[in-house]
């Protein structure tokens, strides 16, 4: 599965290296002596994140491609221009049914978190008239005009798109580790101003003290000479220094066998290096800076070794840098902490950012509190004009009491009966007739006389 062990360096080979089972030179090693578990073999190797925003996504369509043998046939005789040209891609309407349908599916769940992030991103801002099909253009890893199937333009654009980011992977990282440490160092001069003389001097001889302290570190050894490679050998490997062999230590350190060092099998290398200068235990040393080390040690070896630059080191090339003078009599190395990480300028013009920065910020925090100032305001004038209507209605309420009407209810009904020989709630009585009116057209007769005398 060596395509996907690439996925965090170039995606040159990203394609080339998909499923390929290139066997490395059998050597014979007692692994009885080695330091710690080997790999077992068939063992499934994790694969670092490649950082890239469509990672899942990429390594689903690897892991689909690799259940189709006519697709794994053609990968390992195609050549690097095969697959940056596109020629490879074509080879797409071979795959089985099964295989179009599971990445037909893969594509649509991808548009679907894609056009869901947009909708997250765009309602964040509260717009409205979202025009997703527009958005989806800044996807460059998928053809967003068909977004149901997976079409051979789609793996075209995938493995493009993978290659160019991962390309300026490194780039970005160095880029992010240099912001990183002018922000250090403006956050520190920022936090001097606002001590008196005494303080700052403390805090100064604090700094100082500290630097020194972490540039007092043993000899780190040239990155990829026979020096460091031996030091590895014997402490990590645990095998006799007198008995380093370049063949048997590339083997050791090839984790999954694939015949290659990449860009993680490297950096495992670099370990023992790295752990003469940085501690995480110790407040003076950064592991930030740590890794940024690694980052330099491994471009460094892959310099000097990778011959056709596609960023994976073969037991050739291997060997061969080992014949070169400068493994044997390397040039010594200088850690971050000897160099100058940033110009003088470069934070002056870095500092001009975030203060600049920090105005737009501070401009929207006034106009958000403006507004916040002005929906008081029309609150309390909202509230204002509440309570003068009620005061009008209860004046207008005493005012008919006064001239003996009575207040009506909100549908206009009587709030309370007028005098009369009934209570309230109580029927008024009807006389001769009981609690009953009289039909309509009735004429009631009148009462007997009760003074009359019937003979």
């Amino acid at each position: 599965m060596k395509w996907l062990s690439v996925l965090p360096q170039q995606c040159i080979l990203l394609m080339t290296c998909l499923l390929m089972a290139l066997e490395a030179v059998p050597i014979d090693i007692d692994k009885t002596k080695v330091k710690g578990e080997g790999h077992v073999e068939g063992e499934k190797v994790e694969n670092p994140d490649t950082g890239l925003y469509y990672d899942e996504y990429l390594r689903q369509v690897i892991d689909v491609l690799e259940t189709d043998k006519h697709f794994r046939e053609k990968l390992q005789t195609a050549d690097i221009e095969e697959i940056k040209s596109g020629k490879l891609s074509r080879e797409l309407d071979l795959v089985s049914h099964h295989v179009r349908t599971r990445l037909d599916e893969l594509k649509r769940q991808e548009v679907a978190r894609l056009r869901m992030l947009i909708k997250a991103k765009m309602d964040s801002v509260q717009d409205t008239g979202i025009d997703h099909q527009a958005l989806l253009k800044q996807f460059e890893h998928l053809n967003h005009q068909n977004p149901d199937t997976f079409e051979p333009k789609d793996l075209d654009m995938l493995i493009k798109a993978a290659t160019s980011d991962l390309e300026n992977y490194d780039k970005t990282r160095h880029e992010e580790f240099k912001k990183y440490e002018m922000m250090k160092e403006h956050e520190r001069r920022e936090y001097l101003k606002t001590l008196d003389e005494e303080k700052r001097q403390r805090e100064e001889s604090k700094f100082e003290e500290m630097k020194k302290k972490h540039g007092d570190h043993p000899k780190v050894h040239h990155p990829g000479s026979k020096d460091q490679l031996k030091e590895v050998w014997e402490e990590a490997d645990g095998l006799d220094p007198n008995e380093f062999d370049p063949k048997t230590f590339f083997k050791l350190h090839d984790v999954n066998n694939d015949g290659f060092l990449d860009e993680q099998e490297l950096e495992a290398l670099f370990t023992k290096e790295l752990e003469k200068v940085y501690d995480p235990k110790n407040e003076e040393d950064d592991m930030v800076e740590m890794e940024e080390e690694r980052l330099r040690m491994r471009e460094h070896v892959m310099n000097e070794v990778d011959i056709n630059k596609d960023r994976l080191v073969t037991l050739e090339e291997f060997l061969r840098a080992t014949e070169k003078k400068e493994f044997l009599e390397p040039d010594s190395w200088e850690t971050l902490d000897q160099q100058q990480l940033f110009t003088e300028d470069e934070l002056k013009e870095f500092e001009s950012h975030i203060s600049q920065q920090e105005d737009e910020l501070r401009k929207k925090a006034e106009d958000l509190q403006k507004q916040k100032e002005e929906l008081q305001r029309q609150h309390d004038q909202l509230q204002a004009q509440k309570q003068e209507l009620q005061q009008v209605v209860k004046q207008m309420e005493q005012k008919k009491l006064q001239q003996g009407n009575p207040p009506a209810g909100p549908a206009g009904e009587l709030k309370f009966q007028p005098p009369g020989d009934h209570k309230i709630g109580e029927a008024p009585k009807h006389p001769a007739g009981g609690d009953h009116l009289p039909p309509p057209g009735h004429v009631q007769e009148p009462a007997a006389r009760t003074d009359q005398v019937h003979p």
